[in-house]
């Protein structure tokens, strides 16, 4: 397992699908003002990343590797789930909501907890991101480990040849697989970020900074 991306068990609760569905596919392609170009480009090349602009269909918040983990961990362990994930050059792209990369980082900064998250690249309207491939290339998912499910979609053959194994990778880590899926907004990932940036600062941190909330809660 590669340190820049550390393992996630595979749990019911935690999606690992690594193939795009044709409904999944349909979604991704409405982001572009040409999609059946885009439906034509993976049927001659399914194993190769597209770009795709944001938007309309998603925006992208595109974390750091092991920041962005634990924002999809706490997403799927105490929160709503996550829309789709993905890595891509070690880091990772969680897909959010149209107008979440304009009023996430608004949101971060009235946060006092916006100090321990580091910086994030919010992708919105005007912006163009890189989407991994919509299948990996064969025999891939045979040879991952069963227990190293974010390892299942390996680099296209193409861009191992140009670049590193690892984090230049390019995989699913959630693959859209609904015509329109569900996808978290500016409020459900600012939350994520808390819980991440407060398990980043331990759990003794974590505690103290419920107590107020409980207390309130109590009266």
């Amino acid at each position: 397992m590669s340190e820049w991306l550390p393992e996630t068990p595979r749990t019911l609760a935690f999606p690992t699908a690594a193939y795009v569905t044709l409904a999944g596919a349909d979604w991704l392609a409405s982001a572009s003002p040409h999609p059946d170009e885009m439906h034509a480009l993976w049927a001659t090349r399914p194993a190769a990343p597209s770009v795709l602009p944001c938007g309309t269909a998603f925006d992208v918040i595109n974390a750091p590797a092991l920041f962005g983990r634990r924002m999809a961990d706490r997403l799927w362990s105490d929160g709503p789930g996550s829309g789709p994930v993905a890595a891509h050059r070690g880091r990772i792209l969680l897909f959010a909501a149209p107008g979440t990369a304009q009023r996430l980082p608004a949101l971060l900064g009235w946060e006092e907890w916006a100090t321990a998250v580091p910086p994030l690249l919010c992708h919105g309207s005007g912006d163009a991101v890189t989407v991994p491939p919509l299948h990996p290339p064969r025999g891939a998912t045979e040879d991952a480990p069963a227990n190293a499910p974010f390892l299942a979609a390996a680099e296209p053959p193409f861009l191992a040849a140009e670049e590193p194994s690892g984090p230049a990778g390019s995989r699913w880590l959630v693959a859209p697989d609904v015509r329109d899926p569900w996808l978290p907004g500016p409020d459900v990932l600012l939350w994520a970020c808390v819980r991440a940036a407060r398990s980043v600062a331990g759990p003794e941190k974590e505690t103290a900074a419920q107590h107020p909330v409980s207390a309130l809660t109590r009266g």
